[in-house]
């Protein structure tokens, strides 16, 4: 398995025989230069969205429609994304599962907001989630935008993830302190890396919190288009 941050929230992971572009945002990523982005998506066979924003979503039709793949997401964003921009979607919604090829991917609940921009005002895009991954013998939890939720209870005990990316930046979500309280009261991680930080000076720049909240689990500072092996 191979995760690659791609600066912000937005993740390649290279799992089974699948190659998901978690919220993968180009256009307006500071984090990831204009050079690197076909690298990026290279060979990608699913874009999978965590909710509407444009820091998460607004990249995902053009890369769609420039590999032929689909987007993934809650039922109305991508009920909005088939009928706006004409790509193919798979929609589902919290507690339900698709297969991607051979990896299993189960929508859980975040505690977030999700519009999509619009000429007028936003738009309603369906509600934030995160997801669980399962594949190669791991479970992957991709928060998505959230603060701690109680629900993390339940999903820590009914999924065992080992893997979290965790948003961690503040401000719009958790920050490194909430999110290490939550990993150690919640799940059982051998690996945590950090996302939703750095891009802009309003948000964390350090995980440094995270790993001193976490002792015995691998925290790693992904660096952009740096492929992390697990």
């Amino acid at each position: 398995m191979k995760i690659t941050w791609l600066g912000h929230a937005s993740f390649r992971l290279e799992i089974e025989d699948a190659v998901i572009l978690l919220d993968p945002w180009l256009e307006g990523n500071p984090m990831l230069p204009e050079s690197a982005h076909e690298e990026a998506i290279r060979g990608a066979t699913h874009v999978l969205v965590t909710h509407g924003h444009g820091d998460h979503a607004s990249s995902a039709p053009a890369i769609c429609k420039a590999l032929g793949i689909p987007a993934v997401g809650i039922y109305d964003l991508m009920e909005w994304f088939r009928a706006r921009e004409g790509i193919e979607t798979i929609g589902f919604n919290k507690g339900g599962t698709v297969k991607l090829g051979k990896v299993a991917v189960t929508m859980v609940n975040a505690v977030h907001s999700s519009s999509a921009g619009a000429p007028d005002a936003p738009v309603y895009a369906g509600h934030e989630s995160g997801y669980m991954i399962a594949g190669e013998g791991h479970v992957i939890y991709a928060t998505g935008d959230t603060d701690i939720m109680a629900d993390m209870e339940w999903m820590g005990e009914l999924h065992r993830p080992d893997i979290g990316l965790l948003c961690a930046g503040g401000y719009f979500t958790m920050d490194m302190a909430r999110a290490a309280w939550a990993a150690r009261r919640y799940f059982d991680f051998r690996t945590v890396i950090p996302c939703h930080y750095r891009t802009f000076p309003i948000l964390e720049q350090s995980a440094e919190v995270l790993r001193e909240g976490l002792p015995g689990v691998e925290v790693i500072e992904p660096e952009v288009m740096v492929p992390i092996e697990i």
